[in-house]
């Protein structure tokens, strides 16, 4: 099991002229943290600089955040109805991959 979280919906036309949608899921994973000390004090300036810079500007990852693209899903209006799941940007689920089947979960 892993989990994903719906980073873009985009709506597509498939080679037929089919209304679909285009939908990344992104694998959300903790990394470990490692604590490194500068040597120098212009090196912790520039530290303390950018971890200011992380907290304002959320283009940066947040600490300890990673994601890693895992599945894109192209369907048609018609396999997305018959999927069942309404995505969301940002929506986070839980996926399973057994006996040959992929199941999304929504988290909480």
């Amino acid at each position: 099991m892993f989990r994903v979280r719906v980073n873009k919906i985009e709506s597509i036309r498939d080679v037929d002229g089919n209304l679909g949608k285009r939908i990344e899921l992104l694998e959300d994973r903790e990394i470990p943290r490692f604590a490194v000390r500068p040597q120098s004090e212009e090196a912790q300036v520039v530290q303390d600089v950018l971890q200011a810079l992380q907290q304002q500007i959320p283009m940066f990852p947040t600490r300890g955040q990673i994601t890693i693209p895992k599945i894109i899903l192209f369907l048609t209006e018609q396999e997305y109805e018959s999927l069942g799941i309404g995505f969301d940007v940002n929506q986070v689920y839980d996926i399973t991959l057994q006996n040959q089947s992929i199941r999304f979960m929504k988290t909480a």
